[in-house]
């Protein structure tokens, strides 16, 4: 099996980054950065700017997530026939969910309350949107560069899923339903487990592969 050093690099930065934070998170120790970057976001509040925030966040929420699946999960299934990939995807998007409620259980972080636009429950750290966004994106984002063969339209993909992941994200902490700390905590834990997805599929594929070179 091939050694691939961008999704070694990925699992374990991930791994290491979530540890880290979560121990920042728990000591209390982003206080300080948490309130400096609400401030910031917050002040950019305007009509326009919360109604485009409240768009974002209710595309990167479970239930838009879970209608996006159907159209991809037709299109791989019907027109390329990659019906691997299609475990793959539905196995990073419909696991992501679980995760974060297993993690929003351990950490039980409360929730902002310093100017909420938005009322929501729950625990706050690692954020769920934030988790779906990445993952769903990110895995998206994979899929979809297998089978673009310019180099612009790989930049352009790439551009696009970054583009929504930062969006969602950054909606959460203007809506103040999260802190900037969980939205990086969310991306980082969903990082994680997409790049254990990608390793896993990239590993059965060379496992097919080598009974075909052997003939």
């Amino acid at each position: 099996m091939k050694f691939n050093l961008q999704l070694f690099i990925a699992f374990f930065g991930s791994l290491f980054g979530f540890i880290v934070l979560s121990y920042l998170v728990q000591a209390e120790h982003l206080v300080v950065f948490d309130r400096f970057v609400i401030d910031l976001v917050q002040g950019l509040e305007a009509e326009g700017l919360t109604a485009a925030m409240k768009f974002f966040t209710y595309i990167g929420s479970l239930k838009f997530i879970v209608i996006l699946t159907i159209p991809i999960f037709l299109f791989l299934f019907y027109l390329l026939r990659h019906r691997l990939e299609i475990l793959v995807f539905l196995s990073v998007v419909y696991m992501t969910p679980i995760l974060n409620r297993l993690l929003k259980l351990y950490f039980h972080r409360a929730r902002p309350d310093f100017h909420r636009l938005i009322e929501i429950g729950g625990y706050s750290f690692p954020s769920g949107h934030a988790m779906n966004a990445f993952s769903f994106y990110s895995i998206l984002a994979f899929l979809l560069w297998r089978h673009v063969a310019t180099r612009t339209g790989r930049i352009i993909v790439i551009m696009f899923s970054g583009l929504m992941i930062f969006a969602i994200g950054i909606s959460r902490v203007y809506l103040g339903v999260h802190y900037p700390s969980d939205i990086i905590g969310g991306f980082l834990a969903s990082g994680l487990w997409v790049a254990a997805v990608i390793w896993f599929f990239q590993r059965y594929k060379e496992r097919l592969d080598i009974p075909k070179r052997g003939h």
